[in-house]
């Protein structure tokens, strides 16, 4: 997938004096029926979460409190996101390469998933992804 397949989404954001409210429905406001939901917390200054891709997974970030950058990799071309406000979420496709880095300190990113948990379904080696992606780009 090119980095192109990365979108920002802003999020429906229901203004009330009392507070606002964000909804999220899967196959409406995300592109795919939300499968597992999982969120990142408590994150040490300086480390990083994510550097992997999938196979056939979409996911769908958000930045609850706080802010986060987003490094994308398609394999080809490389690119980074900011993520900082609670109504926007970056969908990530299959075969992207992505890393969650430059944490806030208490910051809490929010992960919408495709499918389950399968360990099958990861790409955890850089370099086993790259050579995936020039075999997609070559059938």
């Amino acid at each position: 997938m090119p980095l192109s397949d990365c979108k920002l989404i802003s999020l429906p954001k229901v203004q009330d004096p009392r507070g606002n409210l964000t909804f999220i429905e899967g196959q409406s406001h995300v592109p795919f029926e939300i499968k597992r939901v999982f969120y990142l917390y408590d994150i040490p200054t300086g480390e990083d979460r994510g550097a992997h891709a999938h196979k056939e997974l979409h996911q769908f970030l958000i930045c609850l409190s706080g802010s986060f950058d987003v490094s994308l990799d398609d394999g080809v071309s490389k690119q980074v996101v900011h993520l900082n406000r609670p109504w926007i979420g970056l969908h990530i496709p299959p075969m992207i390469w992505a890393s969650e880095i430059n944490f806030d300190p208490g910051s809490v990113c929010l992960v919408l998933a495709s499918t389950p948990y399968n360990e099958a379904d990861y790409y955890r080696d850089y370099q086993q992804f790259l050579d995936a992606v020039r075999r997609q780009r070559t059938s």
